[in-house]
């Protein structure tokens, strides 16, 4: 008995004092989600990708906003919201202490405004996704200041007011498929 206490004092310690010292984490460990809504679209992408539907993106009665929520106790911390994210804006923190006191602690909400429609006034889009799309227009130099105002105007114009007042022409639009071959 002597001979084994003696050899598991000469061991030392095999397990961590967690609790009294802070665990290291591995770089590739996938934590709490952390969200910027800063830097979120609202593209809804996430919630797409989101297997256990953590994610959701859902409207409000009125249609004027959008909320995107999280909710982390049926996240399953696959990081495919990370992936997926356009803009970077949610990504997997090495954070894994999540336990609360309360239910409504473990949800993380964002309301977007949704952008009217120039023609009839009904809300179709988030205003930011919007907004994305056309800095990503005028960062590639796509467009001059004169163009980007006439396109403005066609972003924030339904589908349904597209066809009708005619602000994109239907030839330009292809619906379908097309197989071409090649003569061998």
């Amino acid at each position: 008995m002597l001979k084994l206490i003696k050899k598991v004092l000469k061991t030392g310690e095999a397990t961590v004092a967690y609790p009294a010292e802070p665990l290291a984490m591995v770089a590739n460990f996938r934590g709490k989600p952390e969200y910027n809504a800063q830097q979120c679209i609202a593209c809804g992408a996430c919630a797409n990708a989101c297997p256990s539907n953590a994610l959701t993106m859902t409207t409000a009665e009125a249609g004027d906003s959008v909320r995107w929520s999280l909710f982390l106790g049926r996240c399953i911390f696959c990081a495919r919201c990370e992936e997926v994210c356009p803009t970077a804006a949610i990504s997997l923190s090495p954070a894994f202490e999540l336990s609360v006191w309360k239910k409504e602690d473990l949800y993380e909400t964002a309301d977007f405004p949704v952008c009217a429609c120039r023609q009839c006034g009904k809300p179709y889009a988030v205003q930011k996704e919007i907004d994305f799309a056309l800095s990503l227009l005028q960062e590639n130099g796509a467009l001059s200041d004169s163009q980007l105002a006439a396109r403005r105007v066609q972003y924030e114009t339904c589908p349904e007011c597209k066809k009708m007042h005619g602000l994109t022409s239907s030839d330009r639009i292809d619906i379908g498929r097309h197989l071409v071959t090649e003569a061998c």
